[in-house]
């Protein structure tokens, strides 16, 4: 007879080999009570710092919010907020959004000094009349409303920046081979009320100025609590051409389930663009308002934390194309 441990951990196994390629029924079946998911493995301490909240019957925004707070803080996350690596002019610009259940949702953009953008971006969703805020507009709010000026650009990602000024060669890929990029979160309270939050430091090296999807409601984001809620993660110019995420939730609100609208939406997209899709990493992930999942990529290696029934774990994504 197996232990509870050990159940649970084969159970686990069995359900990532499950998810590995082309795998229609990877969608992770819902247990009881809350659950939240979010991108890439460092998603696990955002996770844990989200579940505190969902476990004591908590909102599913204030869930989020605290739980990407975590790599935001993250000096040693050099994609989320403090610690993320800066533009070619040595400079760290965050972007960040977050919606609920009922559309409302607020934006930051090209916000630098400021290590929590995403809690900026709730501010003005709750405190403005406007969905974004951007550049300096956005810093200037953000100290009316009481965050702290600060420098982002730590250490290690200086000598990064220094070291690539040396030929100053821009080849915008993601970091997915080492997991390391935008954290979006999705979260299901107790209430079944929906959330999502998405953020980050945007691509290292780009040009100031460039936004990716990270803050645009609809690419990096979506969420509508009669549906479901969407976020995705990889190069942020592939996710605004096809509005990745408003296009997940859409395809949920036909019948598809989060693993197949993810799915759907990808070979979409590779459909449309073909070859100027290769190397360029795209990656979904979903969730259903009865909290099913479901998770896509492009190509491989793209992984996710999902806590659920107080069980937190890392589960590779089904992909469409080898490399």
């Amino acid at each position: 007879m197996l232990s509870r441990k050990e159940f649970l951990r084969l159970t686990g196994l069995i359900a990532a080999a499950a998810a590995i390629r082309n795998s229609a029924g990877s969608s992770h079946k819902r247990r009881r009570g809350p659950v939240v998911i979010s991108t890439w493995d460092f998603g696990l301490a955002a996770n844990a710092a989200a579940w505190n909240i969902l476990k004591n019957n908590g909102y599913a925004l204030d869930a989020v919010e605290a739980g990407v707070a975590v790599p935001e803080g993250d000096p040693l996350i050099n994609s989320v907020g403090l610690g993320g690596f800066p533009d070619r002019d040595g400079r760290v610009t965050l972007d960040a959004c977050i919606m609920d259940e009922n559309f409302n949702c607020g934006s930051v953009a090209c916000l630098e000094h400021i290590v929590h953008p995403a809690a900026v971006a709730r501010r003005v969703m709750e405190k403005t009349p406007h969905v974004m805020l951007a550049g300096e507009g956005a810093l200037r709010f953000a100290l009316e409303q009481g965050f702290k000026n600060e420098n982002l650009l730590t250490p290690e990602a200086e000598t990064a920046w220094k070291e690539w000024l040396k030929k100053a060669e821009y080849d915008p890929q993601p970091n997915w081979e080492i997991n390391h990029d935008t954290i979006g979160m999705l979260a299901l309270d107790m209430q079944k009320r929906l959330a999502g939050v998405c953020t980050t430091s945007g691509m290292a090296w780009k040009m100031h100025g460039r936004i990716g999807d990270s803050p645009i409601i609809g690419a990096g984001l979506y969420v509508d609590g009669e549906i479901g809620a969407a976020t995705c993660t990889g190069l942020g110019e592939e996710m605004i051409r096809m509005a990745a995420s408003h296009s997940v939730v859409e395809a949920m609100r036909s019948g598809k389930s989060p693993q197949a609208a993810c799915e759907a939406v990808i070979k979409r997209y590779y459909k449309r663009r073909g070859n100027k899709a290769h190397g360029k990493q795209v990656c979904l992930l979903a969730m259903d308002n009865e909290g099913n999942v479901g998770a896509f990529s492009l190509m491989p290696r793209f992984v996710y934390a999902i806590t659920s029934n107080g069980v937190h774990e890392v589960r590779e994504a089904g992909y469409l194309l080898e490399k």
